[in-house]
């Protein structure tokens, strides 16, 4: 019986004591493969589209070439991978625009190696993490018909009581729909949730 692959892992962390940290709680995952390492954002975008990994485990804030910036080659070249970014920060704005351009989560730096391992497997199978506010990994669950229509009508520039209005429901039921949005979507806002709807062909 042949054994199953392996999730090939790319480490992208410009700190070197870290990093070593990183590749030692990945090289002891018996699921994990460690493909390569790279020190500043270019580099790790260069052994992305040459390796061709699972999963890049990059840190947020990288030299020669922003984290963000490689996610977004990393997209834009539809590349098979998916970025697990790590930082300080879990949440806000910067998370927001990661998650919207296409990050599968974002994972605090104090995580310890069993979280790390975990996430990666988590990523790798689909999963995306949203944030360390909420750190249970979700699949990606598709939007409900009236989830839809909210999320189109945001998208139009809709104001929450237009949008209740339109529907028939009250505000605050809108303001649920768009939690509920927020958390299968994997972002933290209105704005990353309709760039990720766009994104996903969810939203014209």
């Amino acid at each position: 019986m042949s054994r199953p692959r392996r999730t090939s892992v790319l480490v992208a962390e410009d700190h070197p004591l870290f990093r070593s940290a990183l590749v030692d709680a990945l090289k002891r995952r018996p699921d994990l493969e460690l493909v390569g390492e790279a020190e500043d954002g270019r580099r790790a975008l260069e052994l992305a589209r040459g390796l061709r990994p699972d999963v890049v485990l990059m840190d947020a804030r990288l030299p020669a070439l922003d984290g963000v910036e490689v996610l977004r080659s990393v997209v834009r070249d539809k590349l098979p991978t998916r970025v697990l970014m790590l930082s300080a920060e879990t949440s806000g704005p910067a998370v927001a625009e990661a998650m919207a351009i296409g990050a599968a989560g974002y994972l605090d730096k104090t995580a310890d190696a069993d979280k790390i391992g975990d996430a990666v497997s988590a990523v790798a199978r689909g999963q995306t993490l949203a944030s360390e506010a909420a750190p249970e990994p979700h699949n990606g669950s598709k939007l409900t018909p009236r989830e839809s229509e909210v999320l189109v009508l945001a998208a139009a520039g809709w104001s929450g009581p237009q949008i209740g209005r339109e529907l028939e429901v009250s505000p605050a039921t809108v303001k649920t729909h768009l939690k509920n949005i927020y958390v299968k979507l994997g972002v933290t806002d209105r704005a990353a949730a309709v760039a990720e709807g766009i994104r996903r062909g969810l939203v014209d």
